[in-house]
Formats: structure tokens, sequence, C-alpha cells
């Protein structure tokens, strides 16, 4: 059974910096795209920052220059590090992955629990 376990979430003053971890477990089969979404309250899940299993990355607009996201594959870890947060990054993070079955065009989506990130003014 696939499990994503998060951790890093926290409170943090405006202008700090949080650092978010995330690691896939259980796959018998490769982790391809891995990703961090964000849930503000009472707004929808979007993405926050996706990489790929080649390590192309990609980021919502707001967030660019200040998270990076990161992966060691050997450990089927994901990493966001978020720099310079705002308020507005308020949110609950859901790290998202992709693992692959047994035939090529299979692949099957996981989340995990989901991290309180909170950024007081």
């Amino acid at each position: 059974q696939v499990q994503l376990v998060e951790s890093g979430g926290g409170l943090v003053r405006a202008g700090g910096s949080l650092r978010l971890s995330c690691e896939v477990s259980g796959s018998d089969f490769s982790v391809k795209r891995l990703a961090w979404y964000r849930q503000p309250p009472g707004k929808t899940r979007d993405l926050v920052a996706g990489i790929s299993s080649g390590g192309t990355t990609n980021y919502e607009d707001s967030v660019k220059g200040r998270f990076t996201i990161s992966r060691d594959n050997a450990k089927n870890t994901v990493y966001l590090q978020m720099n310079s947060l705002k308020p507005d990054d308020t949110a609950v993070y859901y790290c998202h992955a992709r693992v692959g079955g047994i035939a090529w065009y299979e692949t099957y989506d996981y989340w995990g629990q989901g991290t309180q990130v909170t950024v007081s003014s």
C-alpha cells in the first residue's frame, strides 16, 4: 500500500522560511511525477509546484523565485523549500505522487494527509 508521509509544516512570521518533506513508501513501481498542492481556507486545492522523475520543475506564478521543489529519488522523497513566506501562503499543503504500474501506460495518483502552514503578518 502506497503511503505519503508529510512533515515540516508550522507557524512562521512573514518573511520566514519553512521546508516541507514528503516520503513515498510502499510502492513496487517507479515514482513518476511528484508535486505539492495547497488549499487555503474556503478555497480549492491548487498546484504549487511539480517535479518530474527527470528533475523538470514547474511552479505556480505566485511562488516563483520564493519556493523550490526538489526530490531525492533514492529516498523517494520530495521537498518544498519555502522562503520569503507571505500571509497569502497560509494553507494546508498536500503532497501528491504519480506512481507507475505493471503496464507502461498505467499511472496511479496518491495524496498525503496534508500539513498546515500558517504565515502570520
